[in-house]
């Protein structure tokens, strides 16, 4: 599992479903520094920059690994590299709904641009933090058990 560290509201939440599933995790971030991380959890510290971070996760990820990040970008990358991504809200990104969260954050950061406007990001609840243990216990469910097969093909009825 790797956590987009920087801010991550959900961070020990993470820790704990990973270290009951035994799942290693890896959190990085090109500050909090002086956040506490479990002993067994590794840090990656990287170069401060824009995307940097998210560079460093999305080289790494590899098929069936969990990201947790806010960042749909790298929600995007990670999903194109096999594995599996979810925001703090507890957001699961897939195939089905990426692209339209891509378009929407194009449209909203064009919408700034053009009005000058400033967003504000509601606060994170508890409800948020159950929605995302929810989501990330699904998830590890799922990568656990690998790739679902495809469906078995039709019978071609038409063939000679």
């Amino acid at each position: 599992m790797y956590v987009d560290g920087d801010a991550c509201p959900v961070r020990d939440e993470a820790f704990r479903v990973a270290e009951r599933h035994g799942l290693p995790v890896t959190v990085v971030a090109n500050g909090s520094r002086g956040v506490r991380l479990p002993d067994w959890v590794r840090r990656v510290i990287v170069a401060d920059g824009p995307d940097v971070a998210d560079d460093w996760i999305a080289d790494s990820i590899r098929p069936g690994d969990i990201c947790v990040t806010a960042d749909i970008p790298l929600a995007s990358r990670c999903l194109a590299a096999g594995g599996h991504a979810l925001a703090p809200s507890g957001k699961v990104w897939d195939t089905t709904n990426i692209g339209q969260a891509l378009a929407g954050r194009e449209i909203a950061r064009h919408m700034r641009e053009v009005t000058n406007g400033q967003t504000r990001n509601s606060s994170f609840s508890a409800d948020n933090r159950s929605r995302f243990l929810q989501a990330l216990e699904t998830t590890v469910q799922r990568a656990v058990r690998g790739p679902e097969p495809p469906p078995p093909a039709m019978p071609d009825f038409f063939s000679d």
